[in-house]
């Protein structure tokens, strides 16, 4: 008998990484029900940073825009120090944009801020969020997962082909697998608030005591808003008063000012800080992202870009697969993410010991722009290249001018749900137009002309190859002219073979 499925995709938390992978699935025509447990959004700012490989992302979903317009850059880090004088440096670092990197400058954004600007493009797209709604189990078989839900209209049970925890660092559903969660808890308890306050200005990011463990506390005024984002480690164990009262007694003790007032209080939490990976991101029909498959501490600005990673990655293969593509396209999503994760846990700590000895900076590594899927068996390069770009390597931008005479960007070309195939004119020849991929030309008889050659300094493409771009912005491709059955055979493995044809 056939399984009757309420929606392709269940996806349990509406944080970043639901969210986002909620926006992959409509932009697809994919069904799917998003649900959160808690009755309204989250409120707090925790994970404020929007790293640049995020904004490409966030560019390709059409919200880039937004997302700068409702935050700002980062300010100048302002340490004060014990004879009242204090020294101003940058926290980032200030790299001008190229044609193969347009962003190269972490964003601030609010938390909450942010997810906003996800829940309305997903409002676009036709869908919202089922807030106070909660699974409270599952049971899955070969054919799909039956999951209990518990919500303010009552109990009912749901089918769906394929089920995404993205609840969090104490997730129910990676409990419930028992998927183990390996790491260690980094020594580091510590307070976040966002505040309302008088007495300092918002012309910096104010920080005091740095190289004290036991003072340390950071007041940074929140991009976009009218409050302040207070830190401050605490001791290991013990309560914390998290009310104005006892903020501004934290505020008073340790930078030795009286003419700073905490007003009131929008958000505040306690937390210990952990380093910690699930073991599998996959179990059958089940998958893991975001915090609910690693958890950093907030050092580096990592935890929301790589949850919001997770699910780009995610998305296109789940559509992909309900569409049709072989099964085993999903292995991938792990093989991908989880090096990645890892080698983010080990940037977050390292960070955060250099924030135990107040020398934090924050270069390059953090951007995200350098990660890529060399070991994933989505990356073909035949023959082997090299020089120049490599398969899973992320796709530079550069800037085109058309046939026509107006100018674009590869970005622009990349934009959407679609592959993308580019080379010169011999690659229409070559490989037959399908569903799902684009194909555009570039060079003497192109489409488009490499007028500046940064194309050619970006891919150094040989007379005649192809390059492949997945729906993500990483190269999936490179094909030479005598390998062109290798080529067709990766476009049948992601589901793009010339089967997709619909005869008429």
């Amino acid at each position: 008998m056939k399984t009757q499925y309420a929606a392709d995709v269940l996806i349990c938390g509406a944080g970043a990484a639901g969210l986002m992978l909620a926006i992959e699935l409509a932009r697809r025509g994919i069904s799917f029900r998003l649900i959160e447990k808690m009755a309204r959004p989250f409120a707090g700012s925790r994970g404020k940073g929007i790293q640049p490989r995020t904004q490409e992302i966030f560019e390709d979903l059409g919200i880039l825009d937004r997302i700068v317009a409702a935050g700002g850059p980062y300010p100048p880090q302002r340490s004060y120090h014990e004879d009242g004088s204090s020294t101003d440096t940058d926290v980032m670092a200030h790299d001008a944009p190229t044609p193969a990197e347009p962003y190269r400058l972490p964003l601030m954004v609010p938390q909450f801020l942010t997810e906003g600007v996800l829940r309305d493009r997903l409002a676009e797209l036709g869908h919202r969020p089922d807030f106070g709604c909660e699974l409270v189990g599952f049971e899955q078989d070969a054919d799909c997962v039956t999951a209990r839900l518990s919500g303010t209209a009552g109990d009912e049970v749901v089918r769906v082909r394929h089920l995404v925890a993205a609840d969090g660092g104490r997730s129910f559903v990676r409990h419930a697998l028992d998927i183990g969660f390996p790491g260690k808890t980094l020594g580091v308890r510590a307070v976040v608030a966002d505040v309302v306050l008088t007495g300092l200005t918002r012309d910096a990011w104010h920080r005091f005591n740095e190289s004290s463990m036991a003072r340390q506390m950071s007041l940074c005024p929140l991009a976009g808003t009218e409050l302040f984002q207070l830190q401050a480690p605490i001791p290991l164990e013990g309560p914390v008063d998290l009310s104005a009262a006892g903020l501004n007694a934290m505020v008073a003790e340790r930078t030795g000012r009286s003419d700073i007032h905490i007003e009131a209080v929008s958000w505040a939490s306690a937390f210990s800080m952990n380093a910690r990976l699930a073991e599998r991101y996959r179990v059958g029909r089940v998958f893991l992202v975001g915090d609910a498959a690693h958890v950093h501490p907030p050092t580096g600005g990592q935890g929301l870009n790589t949850s919001v990673q997770d699910a780009y990655n995610l998305g296109w293969k789940l559509a992909a697969v309900t569409a049709g593509a072989p099964d085993v396209l999903l292995d991938s999503y792990e093989q991908e993410r989880r090096p990645i994760a890892a080698a983010m846990l080990g940037l977050a700590t390292r960070l955060l010991d250099a924030a135990k000895q107040g020398d934090i900076r924050r270069g390059r590594e953090v951007h995200q722009l350098d990660l890529g899927y060399p070991e994933s068996p989505l990356s073909l390069e035949a023959p082997p290249r090299a020089h120049g770009r490599l398969a899973g390597d992320r796709a530079p931008d550069a800037p085109l001018r058309g046939a026509a005479g107006s100018w674009t960007r590869l970005f622009h070309l990349f934009q959407g749900t679609h592959w993308t195939l580019l080379g010169d004119h011999t690659v229409r020849d070559a490989v037959p137009p399908r569903p799902g991929l684009r194909i555009h030309t570039v060079g003497a008889r192109g489409d488009f002309i490499d007028e500046a050659g940064h194309v050619r300094d970006a891919y150094a493409l040989a007379p005649g190859e192809a390059l492949l771009v997945r729906p993500d912005g990483y190269v999936g491709a490179f094909a030479g002219t005598a390998h062109r059955d290798a080529l067709a055979s990766y476009l049948r493995q992601v589901g793009l073979g010339e089967e997709m044809f619909i005869a008429v």
